[in-house]
């Protein structure tokens, strides 16, 4: 039950051996504390004067245990946001560096839940294991070495009953944990669903799906609540049990040392110590067992991150390529990528020449965007083979592709920042002369002319509210800004807007696309007679693919496919 992982942790070794010693002190203080007042009580009932030496000694024992439990909190509260502070800036790295592939692997949620909520859970895991182990092996033995010596009898009782309230913490605290594991995959399922659902809300609107995933989502909680009640009944039968035997055990041992008393077999200063330190002899594994409840979501948080963290990382190539030119191939033969879960997009075979505008089409759920993330670089095909300016590899997670790219998803991220520092993502030399051209090109005008600070107006999440096209505009503002970077992705970059708006937008994009390589996943076909190429994507496989009018001549199943999404009209 006491997880050894932690005690191999950066600094540990350091952390137990400063506890240990602050335990055994305490220990010490504890056994004196009992000692005073049992002398004190022992004074006073044989009727003479109060001992002001030992009630002092009593006084500074109860002062120095309670300051020897504020040392330690102190401690382990340092140790603790030092641990999870370097835990969560290498969970954010591997996000950082592997978050596409991670999102669609453990879901949005998920990692959202872990990053915020599990850091904290795992803080106060690791502050509270460390705290209740080490008091649980340290003190129950000095105390129980004390009692020894004033009534041996007694200890030897209380120590028989040791083990079995051991037993049932065991027993219980694995079914515990069993029903905790559980429940944190029900929370990470919940979160995914209802993160997915957020995200998609203005879709399911539309098409009417609302109330049904509001029920879903609400099925979810539900079993969710069920899960923790059955881990608090656990936890509550534990608290019981434990309750019920170290409270028997002390009984036993109060009737035996009044018997003894009565009979004259015991005298009263060893019978008042013995009660006195009976339950701090229990009250060790006492905590134990109810922190232990307590921190089982943290202990599963902590196994998860260590898991994601030793997760080996996305096979990367360290080709030298220079910047992308008009003359520049890129070849893929046969990729192939396979999901954890089953599904499977290719093979795709195509080559790619130069500044071409390359467009992609298909369905929701097509395997558009995962053609995207392949070609990317963001995701490591299965297999396949790739042949990128005269140099073959493997996969385009190559350090020197991704300094090349600029990539607008369906909805880009609007970081809580100055408009300035937002604009000047790709380019954070740029002048403010530069970031204004970049504003007033995809027709930001207005907004800088609304804020109060102008480009030092923070905006983002908690901030200044944008509205989908102007956080659009801001991402193509980044692209404008940045000329360097010759390879634009565009995923679906509008597939949320009103037709208004993109076809307003699609005046400052077409510029953009100028001498660059353009990858641009649509389900939109009026983008289409702008590409110089076309791929159609249908149940993960590139079905068809090449020039606009050849699709249509071919009376494939591009040609079905746009006729479907004109309501039943030909393509012209």
């Amino acid at each position: 039950m006491i997880d050894r992982q932690l005690f191999k942790l950066a600094g540990a070794s350091s952390i137990v051996k400063k506890l240990a010693v602050l335990e055994v002190l305490q220990a010490f203080f504890i056994i004196g504390q009992a000692y005073a007042l049992s002398a004190v009580l022992t004074i006073l009932w044989a009727g003479k004067n109060l001992d002001i030496t030992l009630l002092i000694a009593f006084a500074g024992c109860f002062i120095m245990r309670q300051l020897i439990n504020w040392l330690r909190d102190k401690i382990l509260d340092h140790y603790s946001s030092s641990v999870v502070e370097n835990l969560r800036e290498e969970l954010l790295n591997k996000i950082f560096q592997e978050g596409r592939l991670l999102v669609q692997k453990q879901g949005t949620g998920s990692l959202i839940t872990m990053t915020l909520d599990g850091i904290d859970e795992v803080r106060q895991y690791i502050k509270l294991t460390f705290s209740k182990v080490l008091t649980m092996m340290i003190v129950p033995v000095f105390v129980f070495i004390a009692m020894l010596f004033l009534n041996w009898q007694s200890a030897l009782i209380l120590l028989v009953m040791y083990p079995l309230i051991v037993l049932f913490m065991i027993i219980l605290g694995y079914a515990a944990q069993e029903k905790a594991i559980k429940q944190f995959g029900n929370f990470q399922v919940l979160s995914n669903n209802f993160i997915d659902s957020l995200r998609g809300i203005d879709t399911l609107k539309y098409l009417g799906l609302s109330k049904r995933y509001s029920k879903s989502i609400f099925s979810l909680s539900e079993n969710f609540r069920k899960k923790t009640m059955a881990v608090l009944r656990v936890a509550m039968l534990s608290t019981f049990a434990l309750d019920f035997f170290t409270t028997l055990s002390i009984a036993v041992v109060a009737v035996y040392l009044g018997f003894g008393l009565l009979n004259g077999k015991v005298s009263l200063f060893p019978a008042l110590g013995i009660l006195i330190l009976a339950p701090e002899y229990f009250l060790p594994i006492r905590n134990f067992a109810g922190d232990f409840h307590a921190t089982l979501n943290g202990k599963n948080a902590y196994h998860k991150i260590c898991e994601l963290l030793d997760e080996k990382p996305e096979l990367e190539t360290q080709a030298q390529l220079h910047e992308w030119q008009d003359d520049d191939d890129l070849e893929v033969e046969n990729l192939l990528f396979n999901y954890p879960k089953g599904a499977e997009i290719g093979p795709v075979s195509l080559k790619i020449h130069g500044y071409e505008k390359i467009g992609i089409i298909g369905m929701s759920g097509s395997g558009k965007s995962t053609l995207i993330n392949l070609l990317s670089g963001f995701l490591t095909p299965t297999s396949g083979k790739i042949n990128i300016q005269n140099q073959t590899s493997v996969t385009l997670n190559i350090p020197d592709w991704h300094k090349q790219l600029i990539y607008i998803p369906q909805n880009p991220y609007v970081f809580t920042q100055t408009l300035r520092q937002n604009i000047a993502f790709y380019a954070p030399t740029a002048t403010d002369n530069e970031i204004k051209q970049a504003i007033h090109a995809v027709g930001l005008d207005d907004l800088l002319r609304d804020l109060p600070e102008g480009l030092d107006t923070v905006i983002g999440q908690g901030k200044r509210v944008l509205s989908g096209g102007q956080a659009q505009r801001i991402a193509l503002a980044r692209a404008f800004l940045d000329q360097k970077r010759k390879v634009l992705i565009f995923d679906e970059p509008t597939a949320h807007l009103d037709i208004e708006t993109e076809v307003d937008l699609k005046k400052q994009m077409l510029p953009l696309m100028e001498n660059r390589l353009v990858l641009f996943a649509t389900h939109r076909l009026h983008w289409l007679k702008q590409m110089d190429y076309i791929l159609v994507m249908n149940h993960g496989e590139l079905v068809e693919q090449g020039k606009f009018d050849d699709l249509v001549k071919e009376k494939g199943y591009f040609a079905q496919l746009t006729k479907e999404m004109r309501g039943g009209e030909d393509v012209e």
